[in-house]
């Protein structure tokens, strides 16, 4: 047989992924591990959400619909982004993808061509630099400071002739961090000053602690210029429904259409309805997780301080950042095979030396995993 695909063996498996089936082959064989190493809440869909989409399915919304989204929906993602976000947006700039990563996968094969070069800051989250390259980019990685995870002019160095588009992540998986004012008018004038396109992954906004979200497609001139993605997953604890959106000028829209009708065609038919839901239904069900999310972040902050390890500032999503001594995929193993907790080394981000902890999980088994990691220490 020939060889299969050489652009798709050059690209590596998600390291998350990996260590999360590890995590589970030693749970089916009997080992207590405390998974903390999945984005993913571990609150149940709230009931509302659920019961738009079995209505859904009763009433028979069980075939093909509009390649971009059911209107509904695309009108309450518009309106949501124009009172939220403070973008301009009408309904024919939402196309209503397969998550958050489908999105960012498409908006990649719009945007560029073949040798196109895309810039991702780092600590990155693991899905960007595959995106790019199945979409025949070449990623250039530029790291952030390494103290206050902000963007500073040093990011100029990689921007050449063939720098197409900048990827930030806000707030940030893996590192929690949220890109302050300063940091975005700089993105915001690079993009405006080299003729740059923007995907801003803003899927986190809706858990922040102590600090307040900016969208950089707010920003004068960056209208066109920015791809603002975001879904369901992480505020409603959506995960398994696949459902996320992209907002942007038509004509970024209509190229990520054609990669979408040649794909996935749509979304699932009645999941859009519960995201509808979700976004025109009672939001206490955000808080009440955000509320519980930052006592957690609050408690393992303090237990990385007391065992000696120091973080990076924790504003916002669902992970405590950690720097550690030493290769930092061997101690994401030790923690695993004498702690049994799994957590995601930096190096999975193309940031080594650090380590990404979830906090999504009950206040009890962060207690036991803290308990353990110290033990391991």
């Amino acid at each position: 047989m020939r060889p299969l695909s050489a652009k798709i063996a050059a690209i590596a498996p998600s390291a998350t992924i990996e260590i999360t089936e590890k995590a589970r082959k030693m749970q089916a064989a009997g080992t207590d591990v405390i998974s903390l190493s999945i984005g993913e809440p571990d609150f149940p869909t709230p009931a509302h959400i659920t019961k738009a989409c079995i209505d859904a399915l009763n009433r028979g919304e069980t075939h093909y619909t509009a390649g971009k989204g059911i209107p509904e929906l695309l009108n309450a993602i518009a309106g949501k982004i124009v009172q939220e976000n403070k973008i301009p947006c009408t309904p024919d700039q939402v196309i209503v993808g397969c998550g958050a990563k489908n999105s960012i996968y498409e908006a990649c094969e719009a945007v560029l061509s073949p040798g196109d070069e895309a810039v991702i800051l780092d600590p990155s989250w693991v899905s960007y630099e595959p995106c790019v390259q199945i979409a025949g980019g070449v990623p250039v990685h530029h790291p952030m400071h390494p103290k206050t995870f902000q963007v500073d002019d040093t990011v100029l160095e990689k921007i050449s002739e063939k720098t197409r588009m900048l990827i930030i992540n806000s707030p940030s998986n893996p590192s929690g961090v949220i890109l302050n004012n300063e940091s975005l008018r700089l993105i915001s004038d690079i993009c405006q000053d080299h003729d740059l396109i923007v995907i801003s992954d803003e899927i986190y906004e809706k858990l922040i602690y102590r600090k307040t979200h900016i969208s950089i497609g707010a920003f004068p001139g960056m209208e066109d210029r920015t791809i603002t993605v975001n879904g369901f997953s992480k505020a409603y604890a959506m995960t398994g429904w696949r459902l996320g959106y992209a907002v942007a000028s038509k004509e970024i829209i209509g190229y990520m259409n054609k990669v979408q009708q040649h794909t996935i065609s749509h979304p699932t038919t009645f999941a859009m309805y519960g995201g509808v839901a979700a976004l025109k239904g009672p939001q206490e069900c955000i808080e009440e997780m955000r509320f519980e999310f930052e006592k957690r972040c609050s408690y393992v902050l303090k237990s990385m301080e007391e065992m000696g390890l120091s973080y990076a500032p924790a504003d916002g999503a669902f992970y405590a950042y950690v720097k550690v001594d030493g290769n930092d995929a061997e101690v994401a193993t030790h923690w695993l095979e004498k702690g049994h907790v799994a957590v995601t080394p930096g190096s999975a981000f193309h940031h080594p030396g650090w380590i990404r902890i979830s906090y999504a999980a009950s206040m009890d088994r962060l207690k036991e995993a803290m308990n353990r990691i110290s033990a391991a220490l």
